[in-house]
């Protein structure tokens, strides 16, 4: 088993993106009308970190078979450190308030693809 940084130089080495993020798998801790209430403070929380470009993704998680919200969700964190990004984490009001945990590991971006349909005239963009 490679350390986490060998492992990046490796993986760089070969051409892939290597671009280091961080994976929030946030989990309930209190009941689904305690979570429902702090999801304004959250949201709100996550807008911000979205306007200064250290959001790269978030949204809620389906159960294993797709059918209920099972009251997790999953971050994507642009920050210099894993300690940056716990600190932004545990700055979350459903995680500050007590309302979720969550757990924080790097993650190696590497492949993908990103479209966006941009009309220039209309002056709009759709994620399609």
């Amino acid at each position: 088993m490679a350390s986490w940084e060998d492992y990046k130089a490796r993986a760089r080495a070969k051409g892939v993106l290597g671009r280091e993020l961080f994976v929030v798998h946030s989990k309930p801790n209190a009941s689904a009308a305690e979570i429902e209430q702090a999801l304004g403070e959250h949201l709100a929380y996550q807008k911000k970190l979205e306007s200064e470009g250290r959001l790269f993704a978030a949204g809620p998680l389906g159960d294993e078979a797709g059918e209920v919200w099972s009251m997790e969700g999953l971050v994507v964190l642009r920050a210099s450190s894993l300690e940056e990004a716990r600190a932004l984490a545990a700055a979350d009001p459903m995680h500050a308030g007590g309302y979720r945990t969550c757990t924080v590991r790097p993650w190696l971006l590497n492949e993908g693809r990103l479209i966006i349909d941009l009309s220039l005239s209309a002056k709009s963009a759709e994620l399609p």
